[in-house]
């Protein structure tokens, strides 16, 4: 994000390695937490073999029953995704137009396409605002959007083959 004059706007500027490994334990201590006391947040994994800053999130759903939200720390940003469902087998045009019309009443989340045209959830953050209350809005908003948005998107994607 860029300010007027081209500087950087608040909470673009990089944190420095203190800061981040400051965040780490943040996110370290609220996902504990959330293991802890959240009862749809099923695991929590940390990716401790590829160097980066990953957090790999199990949630429990009722529409969808069980999908992960994966944390990625960045010198800059927190990025979220979460994996929605395959590229669709019929009516993709119709998907895609969904869930557009769909990412205008998202705040902070949005759709994406990516891998093998795969659907997904997708959120950044500046890593300098990251803190207990926007880790707590943004594990909510994947969980309401994932709940509301699944089961629609798979009758679009799938409707000869998903029932229910």
């Amino acid at each position: 994000m860029t300010g007027p004059g081209g500087h950087a706007a608040d909470g673009d500027e990089p944190l420095s390695p203190d800061e981040l490994v400051g965040l780490e334990l943040r996110i370290d201590a609220w996902l504990a937490r959330q293991l802890e006391e959240n009862p749809v947040v099923e695991a929590v994994e940390r990716d401790t073999d590829s160097g980066e800053r990953r957090w790999f999130v199990r949630v429990t759903g009722e529409e969808k029953s069980v999908f992960s939200v994966w944390f990625h720390l960045q010198q800059r940003n927190l990025h979220l995704e979460s994996y929605l469902m395959p590229a669709p087998i019929e009516r993709a045009g119709e998907l895609y137009e969904h869930l557009l019309r769909r990412n205008l009443k998202l705040h902070g989340l949005c759709f994406a396409i990516g891998a093998e045209d795969a659907v997904f959830v997708v959120g950044t953050f500046p890593a300098r605002w990251v803190d207990d209350a926007l880790l707590d809005r943004a594990l909510g908003s994947f969980y309401v959007v994932v709940e509301q948005c699944f089961r629609p998107a798979m009758r679009i994607g799938f409707g000869s083959r998903f029932r229910g």
